[in-house]
C-alpha cells in the first residue's frame, strides 16, 4: 500500500481524554478519503464513550497539522471522472465530517504545530480551543487555486475574526502566522513547539 492509499489516522484514549492524530506525515498529514471514512468512525466514538469528556486532535510530525485535501488523490478521482464536492461533504465518504458535526456534545481541542492549510485550517476553524505553537501557519489558499473553501472555512473564518480581515484572506489565499491569529483571536493560546503538549494539557 502507498503512502497516499493509507487512511492514516491514530486514535487514543488516555483518562477522559481522547486523542485523534492526523498520521501522514510524509504528505504533510494530507487527507485522503480512508482517513475521512476513518474519522467518521472515530468521532462517532468520542460521542458515543461517556468516559471521554473532550478530544484533541493533532497533526503527526513536526512539520503540519494538515494541509488539507490529498491533491494527489484528488487529481487520481478527476482523471476516473468523479466530481469534486462543493459545499459540505454529504455523500462523501466520511459524511458527516468534524466541519458537519454541529451536534458534536464534547468539546475539541485542536493542537496545531506547523501548517494548517485549507482543510487543515478548516478542521480547526470547527474545534473549540486552538493552541498552537509559534511555528504554526494558518491559511486558506483555495482562491489561487480557483477553489472554496467549502468545508465551513468562508463561513467560520468570517464568524471568528472581523469581517474585512476574513475577506482579505479568503480572497488572496495569504498566509497567516501564529502571533497574527492569537492577536486576532482566533487561537486561544502560542507557545513554543517545545511547550505545546504542557500548554494542551494545562
Amino acid at each position: 500500500m502507498t503512502d497516499t492509499e493509507e487512511s492514516g489516522v491514530r486514535y487514543e484514549k488516555k483518562g477522559h481524554t481522547a486523542y485523534v492524530t492526523l498520521d501522514r506525515p510524509a504528505v504533510l498529514n494530507a487527507m485522503n478519503l480512508r482517513m475521512h471514512e476513518e474519522l467518521a468512525r472515530v468521532w462517532d466514538d468520542v460521542e458515543a464513550d461517556d468516559d471521554i469528556r473532550v478530544a484533541v486532535l493533532t497533526g503527526a510530525g513536526d512539520r503540519s497539522f494538515s494541509v488539507g485535501q490529498d491533491l494527489r488523490e484528488r487529481s487520481r478521482l478527476d482523471g476516473q471522472g468523479v466530481p469534486p464536492s462543493t459545499f459540505g461533504s454529504r455523500g462523501q465518504p466520511g459524511w458527516p465530517r468534524l466541519t458537519e458535526r454541529f451536534g458534536l456534545s464534547k468539546p475539541v481541542v485542536a493542537r496545531v504545530n506547523g501548517y494548517a492549510l485549507g482543510g487543515g485550517f478548516e478542521l480547526a476553524l470547527a474545534c473549540d480551543l486552538i493552541i498552537a505553537s509559534d511555528q504554526s501557519v494558518f491559511a486558506l489558499p483555495e482562491a489561487t487555486l480557483g477553489l472554496v473553501p467549502g468545508a465551513g472555512g468562508a463561513f467560520r473564518l468570517a464568524r471568528q475574526v472581523p469581517l474585512k480581515v476574513a475577506m482579505g484572506y479568503l480572497l488572496t489565499g495569504r498566509r497567516m502566522s501564529a502571533d497574527v491569529a492569537l492577536r486576532l483571536g482566533l487561537v486561544n493560546e502560542v507557545v513554543p513547539a517545545r511547550k505545546l503538549d504542557d500548554a494542551v494539557t494545562t
